[in-house]
């Protein structure tokens, strides 16, 4: 890693210095067989457990994570869900854009600096597998935590919609035309730390700090607390200025630190109710409630107490809004731009038919050659998004302040994440605000930072980053299910600085392994990156998701249908049906 006055000033800000470490952490990806709802069916764990485990390291840290792919039929990869990645673009993780990848059998080592603390998570970026169970907390711990003294523990709150079904074949029922509503799948269920049941100690006199952090693949959730305000102190990995909520909205892959107190008034036990809702705009009054999947844990003060308070009262959610929260350190609204990206969405149909999601028209559509490899090795050509191919390509220069406009055409709410960057959140207009009209109002002069904005049904929202962290970086909706169909684009940042960018050996040899090219255009070419041939413009009509196919001259034969197709496996399913268990060695072989 090459050292710069900005990594100095970052640590000196946080007065890690002396502190920081290097943390490493060896993970095999492996099938496991759980039954978190009483359901039994394979997801994707480590080192043969599921849920997958917390990572927790102190602001400054670098962060090792050897992971071995011991899948056997599916490829893998981990994206650190609002990492900067500063100086190290390639370990952002996404497959087929900063990196190949990763077959089974090989490891790929991921290596970078933890530089800003807060509420994190990691997960799998690679094609639709991450609702298959392959995700988890990362807790970057703040020696200058600035409400340090104001709480005495913490707990970590996941929420997640889960599917009974796996991936594959739910993408590939969705990725359909007589798909015709363009309907994602649905989940069968809400998880609260991946399981059922959940109970936390509550202690009179005691704050705790609750790190609530939605997993979810498709669905958004609420929360409320019986009978406890929450203080709110961070969203996403932004410290903001105390402010009250009764009821928090979280889309997927937010994240909320907020405050709650045991006072002396307190007995009993306290239902902490989560919602999943799947409504299209739960704020639009004519449209029905749809919390089809709620669960209550528990603040817990006496386990001989009855778990008999109501949680069924909640008639109009009424959640803190965001975007009026206020950064702790009062930043400004950056004053203007250089760069104006407008993005319109809206579901579409490509050339065969078939249900997709476009930006501006086009819908993202991976290419041969991952992207951040191109910018490395076209030259002057990696800054013409020609070379890249439809992963709807947007190029900016270092320093640009880059204006970022989303318009949502359609009649559901999205969350839409950008990797590398936490965005200032200018303006987010009501629902059915329609389109942003084109220039610039009175936007919020200190305005909440976050790296995934919820834009309404027929609405719009106004963002502005600067673009100082050199990379590949991509713009999603984070409804996993519409990456699939299309959500996606692409931002080559700084791309002088990538010309020549170095990647390591094990990244290339798993590139090696899969077949897959590492330097040129979209498709390979490196006589004439400017040659277009052979770049996808319409997506497959098959669905494969993460299965493993070996190129040509390679001989591996492992099962391809993303699931535990084995006799010997199939057998350990019918055996473990219906409780939690893990497969052994020899049951995982294929």
């Amino acid at each position: 890693m090459i050292w710069s006055p900005f990594f100095s000033l970052a640590l000196l800000c946080f007065g890690t210095v002396a502190r920081a470490a290097v943390i490493t952490v060896n993970w095999n990806v492996t099938w496991v067989w759980a039954s978190p709802d009483g359901f039994g069916r394979p997801v994707i764990g480590i080192d043969n457990q599921w849920p997958c485990p917390k990572l927790e390291a102190t602001v400054g840290d670098t962060l090792i994570v050897n992971l071995h792919n011991g899948l056997g039929n599916q490829t893998t990869g981990l994206h650190w869900h609002g990492i900067n990645q500063l100086q190290t673009p390639e370990m952002d993780g996404p497959s087929g854009v900063v990196q190949c990848p990763t077959p089974p059998g090989s490891t790929v080592q991921y290596k970078f600096l933890l530089d800003e603390p807060g509420t994190f998570w990691y997960h799998s970026h690679e094609k639709g597998q991450y609702p298959d169970g392959l995700r988890g907390p990362l807790i970057v711990q703040d020696p200058n935590d600035p409400y340090k003294g104001k709480y005495d523990e913490e707990i970590v709150l996941t929420v997640s919609d889960w599917y009974h079904q796996q991936s594959i074949p739910l993408v590939q029922s969705m990725l359909n035309p007589s798909n015709t509503r363009f309907a994602p799948p649905l989940p069968d269920t809400i998880l609260v730390n991946d399981k059922k049941d959940v109970k936390f100690n509550f202690v009179k006199g005691k704050t705790y700090r609750v790190r609530l952090i939605n997993m979810s693949a498709f669905a958004s959730a609420f929360l409320w607390i019986d009978s406890h305000p929450l203080t709110m102190i961070m969203s996403d990995a932004t410290y903001i200025q105390t402010e009250t909520a009764y009821h928090l909205h979280a889309s997927s892959a937010q994240r909320y630190d907020f405050l709650i107190s045991a006072i002396d008034r307190d007995s009993g036990n306290y239902p902490i109710l989560l919602a999943l809702d799947i409504n299209r705009d739960f704020r639009n009054a004519t449209l029905a409630p749809n919390f089809p999947h709620n669960q209550t844990a528990w603040l817990v003060m006496d386990e001989n107490a009855p778990f008999t308070r109501l949680t069924n009262n909640i008639d109009v959610w009424r959640p803190a809004d965001d975007t009026h929260f206020k950064p702790l350190d009062n930043l400004a609204m950056i004053p203007s731009y250089d760069h104006l990206v407008q993005f319109d969405f809206r579901f579409c149909r490509d050339a065969n038919g078939y249900p997709r999601a476009c930006f501006n028209g086009k819908p993202f559509i991976g290419q041969k050659v991952p992207s951040l490899y191109t910018a490395a090795t076209v030259g002057e050509n990696n800054t013409n998004p020609v070379v890249y191919g439809q992963i709807n390509p947007v190029v900016v220069k270092k320093g640009d302040i880059v204006q970022l406009v989303i318009n949502n055409q359609d009649a559901g709410t999205h969350p839409f994440h950008l990797h590398g960057h936490r965005f200032q959140i200018l303006d987010r207009a009501r629902p059915y605000a329609g389109d942003w009209p084109g220039r610039d109002v009175n936007y919020i002069s200190t305005p909440n930072r976050r790296d995934t904005v919820t834009v309404w049904s027929w609405s719009h929202a106004v963002l502005r980053f600067r673009a100082t962290n050199p990379g590949v970086w991509l713009f999603h909706c984070h409804v996993e299910w519409h990456v699939e169909m299309g959500l996606t684009a692409t931002f080559i940042e700084g791309p002088e600085e990538l010309r020549g960018h170095q990647f390591p050996a094990d990244h290339l040899e798993n590139c090696r392994i899969g077949g897959v090219p590492t330097r040129g255009n979209a498709v390979g070419n490196t006589v004439n990156p400017l040659d277009t041939t052979g770049m996808l413009t319409i997506s497959p009509t098959v669905y494969t998701g993460a299965t493993w196919i070996p190129p040509a001259g390679n001989t591996t034969t492992p099962a391809r249908d993303g699931s535990i197709s084995s006799p010997a496996r199939r057998r350990a399913a019918s055996r473990l049906q219906g409780r939690d268990a893990v497969f052994g060695d020899s049951e995982l072989m294929i």
